[in-house]
């Protein structure tokens, strides 16, 4: 209770200062959410010439709502709810498919033996057998493989370290859903880094 309690003051404080016209305070929301805004759009959108404008397009919505914000969850959260809504209204209207085949389908017995870690990808006997440079740009190849749904959970996961509940909040996704996207990315990026290693063996 007292960690939430922590962050409330210091995004209610800084909500206050916003609204009450300190020209800082934006900026400094902007700089403590961009890195979080970048990794849903770059993830989200197929097209480099779009991300910028949709990002500001992001931070425009933000500062109008600003004043319905109710402290529900961090500020963090909602900023990440409206870069996810504004990136799904943009594939929307493009028409561009969200997951592949089979994405939505639920294995309880994955879920049930789903370990919430990064290790199921880095203990493999291909990580291992690659030093930190050579397995991070492997990673990176082969994450943008994947779908943008799970690129985007992976990243939110991983890279921004955000909670279950927090993803949850961000993609209105239940912690299952989560759960099982977590699973099969995992599951298929040690897949192409195993296949990938052995072919260049060869």
């Amino acid at each position: 209770m007292e960690a939430k309690n922590d962050y409330q003051n210091v995004d209610q404080h800084l909500v206050k200062r916003i609204l009450e016209g300190d020209r800082h305070a934006y900026p400094e929301l902007i700089g403590n959410t961009q890195a979080l805004v970048a990794q849903i759009v770059y993830r989200m959108i197929p097209h480099p010439p779009d991300r910028a404008d949709i990002a500001q397009d992001i931070y425009l919505k933000a500062y109008k709502n600003l004043s319905g914000f109710r402290f529900q969850s961090k500020l963090s959260t909602w900023i990440g709810q409206i870069s996810f809504n504004t990136c799904m209204h943009y594939r929307d209207k493009k028409r561009l498919v969200l997951v592949q085949n089979g994405e939505e389908e639920q294995d309880e017995y994955h879920l049930e033996k789903l370990a919430l870690s990064a290790n199921d990808i880095w203990e493999s006997p291909t990580a291992q057998q690659l030093d930190a440079k050579q397995l991070s740009q492997l990673l990176d190849e082969e994450i943008n493989s994947l779908s943008p749904l799970q690129q985007t959970i992976l990243n939110l996961y991983h890279i921004q370290e955000l909670s279950l509940q927090e993803i949850c909040d961000i993609t209105a996704m239940n912690d299952s859903t989560i759960r099982s996207h977590l699973f099969r990315a995992r599951k298929q990026l040690r897949q192409q880094l195993t296949n990938k290693y052995k072919r260049d063996e060869l």
